[in-house]
């Protein structure tokens, strides 16, 4: 259910837009309706609203696995909220975002037909090297195995789980199938396989996960994020959680809900197909929004290159349509450096440009996150690398979190 933002707030956020924005003489006229967007105005059955996020990992499909047979998959997973929770699993077998060129998995195929033949939950311990404790099995319609057909979604029976402070939760399941959903660029936290050869568990890059690790949690908001591999955390530190959007969700506590729906890979295009990946996103009382780094190198799935700005921008208005249909607020950034060459930086720069009108008509945040990763004299310089670093994921969450502090609330 959307909570209701505060009348409060909506004078900050018709503020904030002019600050961001930077045009004092066209403040969107629906500015106010964004400090509203969080009203109780559907309740619906959808579990999404029962259960919240609980761990900044993202756990979406932008890959698959082939072929499977009775193999174990594993991640531990940080979560945001200690202590017993009631939780509950939400899987899709659908591909939600292309994956480099497309060739094995993009957005909108469909899975195969696969089988569960068990899934747990366990307490990692405070580290990959400690003993694997309290295992407790996770069930389907009251069966511990489940056959999914293609295109399916389902969720997992309820299961109450301890976690110790500091501790991990630990993901375990058994499959058999092909063209799994799975997610890939997936090392930031400890994942692996035991193809049952006797070598135990190893890392593999194509890993099928819930697509929520949902809680029960009376948190102040549901904050989604959507986007790419930067959004993803990828190429950050292993297991150092140190990515902007695991930060944003350190600073802000477990008093929200944040869950990181990044993709490596992803394009816009991939968001405005408006499947699964976007509807779940927009059951969340607040979605950033943080494309563009794809689009302009590849561009959509089946196209003939890279995006022009007009393209982003225009799959961007359908995600932007979607998530103002859904009443979520919406903040959306820009595209980051990343040492393009000339014709590809003329790209980011237009778009970064219309971006602002687009967010000004919309009446939603414009947040600068290229400003914050460049210097203003090499504005196209990646100063964090292209996949910026952790030191860069501080920087742009204190930004964040002092930017936005009154609209979330924050003590």
């Amino acid at each position: 259910m959307k909570k209701l933002i505060s009348g409060v707030l909506a004078a900050f956020m018709a503020v904030s837009l002019y600050s961001c924005i930077g045009n004092e003489e066209s403040i969107p006229s629906d500015a106010q309706d964004i400090s509203t967007a969080a009203k109780s105005v559907k309740t619906g059955e959808s579990l999404f609203y029962e259960y919240t996020s609980n761990t900044y990992i993202a756990t979406g499909n932008n890959n698959v696995v082939e072929s499977a047979e009775s193999v174990t998959y594993r991640a531990y997973f940080p979560v945001e909220e200690y202590g017993e929770l009631e939780y509950c699993f939400y899987f899709s077998n659908t591909v939600d975002s292309t994956y480099d060129d497309g060739k094995l998995a993009y957005a909108g195929k469909t899975g195969g037909d696969y089988t569960i033949e068990s899934a747990r939950i366990a307490d990692g311990g405070t580290s990959i090297e400690d003993e694997i404790t309290n295992y407790q099995t996770v069930t389907f319609d009251g069966q511990e195995q489940k056959s999914v057909s293609g295109g399916e979604t389902y969720w997992s029976d309820p299961v109450s789980f301890n976690v110790e402070e500091g501790h991990f939760l630990v993901w375990e399941w058994t499959l058999t199938g092909s063209d799994i959903p799975a997610i890939s660029m997936s090392n930031l936290t400890k994942v692996g396989a035991d193809y049952g050869d006797g070598k135990g568990l190893v890392y593999c890059d194509q890993v099928p996960m819930p697509q929520l690790i949902g809680a029960k949690r009376d948190v102040k908001y549901k904050i989604a994020a959507i986007g790419d591999s930067i959004t993803q955390g990828c190429q950050t530190e292993a297991m150092a959680y140190e990515f902007w959007a695991a930060q944003i969700s350190q600073k802000l506590g477990d008093d929200y809900g944040f869950w990181n729906c990044g993709l490596g890979w992803s394009r816009t295009s991939d968001a405005a197909q408006n499947g699964d990946w976007l509807e779940r996103a927009s059951t969340s009382d607040i979605v950033l929004v943080a494309f563009g780094t794809n689009d302009i190198v590849s561009g959509e799935y089946g196209g003939d290159g890279g995006n022009t700005a007009e393209e982003i921008d225009a799959y961007l208005r359908t995600v932007l349509d979607k998530l103002k249909e859904e009443n979520c607020s919406i903040i959306v950034f820009n595209a980051p450096p990343e040492d393009y060459r000339e014709d590809m930086e003329a790209v980011r720069t237009a778009y970064n440009e219309q971006l602002k009108k687009t967010c000004e008509e919309y009446g939603v945040f414009y947040f600068d996150f290229a400003s914050l990763l460049s210097d203003e004299a090499e504005p196209a310089k990646a100063l964090y690398g292209g996949h910026p670093n952790g030191e860069a994921g501080g920087i742009v969450s204190d930004a964040f979190i002092e930017q936005y502090s009154e609209f979330f609330a924050v003590e």
